[in-house]
């Protein structure tokens, strides 16, 4: 059955389908109290940024393969280019949520413009949600009313420069709740990343590397079925060091291995490591270690 897409391509677009009125062209905060019926079980294609913080409960998000049953005091963010499954249970009042929406246009040549990509959480799928505290969320609530009042005055030279910079503090502080929220579930992040370091080392062992070629972080972040950004940013938090830098400790050091028991050449190691071209671990391997493997291997020899 072919799924019913929604385009959520411009403010306007949201506001008509929740009834609402657009008070600026690029921007909206509203309430989200109901929705009719027949955005039940659609797919959203965002072609905007969306934060909601969640309210209540029984409405459920599924981007990806993955569903989530978010709670009341959670948020969840979307960007432009994604499709997001949205329902909820119809024998339930759908649960009150508070929404942000804004326009790429909105931010274009502006700090906040220049730095949007930096939000990472923009990226993560809805398992990754944002969970508040209620002091957290009193502070988030605070300024979607900041941005809200913003909003409703009437539009002149100063609104943009307003309006963005209030929703990038808020921005701000969901990136600092978010560090605060992988501190809080170290255990779980311990977990996570002890199975990457596991599965990195079994990548070596069979015939991955010729298959799959160069290990990479996506592949890892689909094991541990998360987004590639929420399982970086996992994983950094974790190690200290990105999680493609773990990846390329753990290639230097097989490559060490493998240089020292001597028996396979340097394009065949290139190879067997998972690069397509033997130059290219030369490269990896001199800006690691400082001298190339051939030197590396005489060396030790």
């Amino acid at each position: 059955m072919k799924k019913k897409i929604f385009n959520l391509d411009c403010i306007d677009t949201y506001n008509k389908a929740i009834g609402v009125e657009t008070m600026h062209p690029l921007v909206s905060v509203v309430d989200v109290q109901s929705c009719p019926d027949w955005i039940n079980g659609i797919t959203m294609r965002y072609g905007i940024y969306a934060l909601f913080l969640k309210q209540g409960d029984g409405c459920s998000a599924r981007y990806g393969r993955e569903k989530y049953d978010y709670q009341a005091g959670t948020i969840v963010t979307f960007a432009p280019g994604q499709l997001v499954d949205v329902m909820w249970n119809k024998d339930l009042p759908m649960p009150p949520s508070r929404a942000l929406l804004f326009h790429p246009d909105l931010i274009y040549g502006t700090p906040l413009g220049r730095k949007i990509h930096d939000y990472a959480f923009f990226d993560y799928n809805q398992r990754e949600a944002l969970h508040l505290s209620d002091r957290e969320r009193a502070i988030i609530t605070g300024l979607l009313d900041q941005i809200a009042a913003e909003v409703e005055h009437p539009v002149d030279h100063h609104s943009q420069t307003i309006i963005t910079d209030a929703i990038s503090m808020l921005l701000d502080y969901c990136m600092r709740y978010y560090e605060r929220q992988f501190i809080t579930r170290h255990k779980v992040c311990s977990d996570i990343y002890s199975a990457f370091e596991r599965q990195l080392r079994d990548y070596f062992k069979g015939d991955q590397p010729q298959l799959s070629g160069f290990p990479t972080v996506a592949f890892f972040a689909d094991k541990a079925h998360l987004s590639t950004s929420y399982f970086g940013d996992l994983i950094k938090k974790e190690a200290g060091m990105t999680a493609q830098a773990v990846i390329q400790e753990a290639v230097i050091g097989q490559s060490k291995q493998l240089l020292l028991e001597g028996t396979l050449s340097i394009n065949e190691i290139a190879y067997q490591l998972g690069f397509q071209y033997p130059q290219h671990f030369t490269r990896l391997f001199k800006s690691k270690v400082g001298i190339t493997p051939n030197q590396y291997r005489h060396q030790l020899n």
